[in-house]
């Protein structure tokens, strides 16, 4: 063989072992995470954290073996199976303790991935957080003792109001009192316990908070004799429950849950079984739908369609 022809073959041989050698070589896989936000961070950890209220009922309260319950928990619990399906795999559920004082800190850290309590998800909070369609429509009464003789926010000139501190209310309703030239002393409370408490030992002569909350605390302490729910609404809310702000993937989830609870009337099932139902303490708050909430949940259906 000519020794010119022996290196062009030899360099071919060469080449093609070359070929064949890279060919050989694994490829570096570049790993795209299958999802975004909370649902990656669930995805990686197995662990979702649903933020609860610990006397909020019925949203949100403690049973006598100091587990969480209530409506908003067992919302919660069919978002958490909705997660689920999407990642074909159960998150495990890590349930955190919140106050109205610390409960935005918690959602905007990541301590909590999923706040399910009772928070009004006003105009102001949507600015910096998101929220799942309505769960409750509300708004702002006061709770007095019975034999007070006060009826409204006028009658409470001269006179005490204990507030919730990290609620609407700590800030809606001074306001509305100087709004109105009503001379009202304020005092604050760090959650709803606290709250009522100041009003029945005598430290207050009312305590502002949403309608159905007052009912709820009379209710759970069997204290309808004592005291009542007076006034016209003060102030009107819808509840929801609450996630870091921009998280679309998440707030996708959240909703087809809300729209399959809908269409399937679960949602009016959950409804019944917290609002109009014995409570796990013989408690029963007998508080039927609201027009405007059973127009909320059937616009909710819609969506589903």
């Amino acid at each position: 063989m000519d020794f010119r022809v022996c290196i062009r073959y030899g360099a071919v041989v060469l080449g093609l072992l070359a070929m064949g050698f890279a060919v050989a070589q694994p490829r570096a896989v570049t790993e795209v995470a299958p999802f975004t936000g909370t649902l990656q961070k669930i995805y990686e950890t197995g662990v979702i954290r649903i933020g609860h209220r610990e006397n909020s009922p019925p949203f949100a309260f403690l049973n006598a073996q100091r587990r969480p319950i209530g409506y908003s928990l067992d919302l919660c619990d069919v978002i958490v199976e909705q997660v689920g399906e999407l990642l074909h795999r159960s998150p495990r559920v890590e349930y955190v303790p919140v106050s109205p004082s610390n409960r935005f800190d918690l959602v905007n850290s990541g301590a909590v991935d999923l706040e399910c309590g009772s928070t009004t998800a006003s105009a102001e909070r949507r600015t910096v957080f998101d929220f799942s369609p309505a769960i409750f429509i509300t708004g702002t009464k006061l709770l007095v003792k019975r034999g007070s003789g006060i009826r409204s926010l006028r009658d409470l000139r001269g006179k005490t109001v204990v507030l919730t501190s990290g609620t609407v209310h700590a800030d809606t309703v001074p306001r509305l009192a100087q709004r109105q030239k009503v001379d009202i002393q304020f005092v604050f409370a760090p959650d709803h316990d606290a709250s009522f408490k100041i009003l029945a030992e005598g430290k207050a002569d009312a305590f502002a908070n949403d309608d159905i909350q007052l009912y709820g605390a009379i209710a759970l302490r069997n204290a309808a004799s004592d005291y009542r729910v007076v006034g016209d609404f003060l102030t009107y809310a819808d509840y929801a429950l609450m996630f870091r702000r921009g998280d679309a993937e998440f707030a996708e989830v959240i909703n087809q849950a809300f729209e399959r609870m809908a269409g399937t009337g679960e949602t009016r099932a959950i409804y019944r079984r917290w609002f109009q139902q014995r409570l796990p303490d013989g408690a029963n708050l007998n508080v039927p739908m609201s027009a405007h909430l059973e127009h909320v949940f059937k616009l909710q259906a819609l969506s589903s369609d």
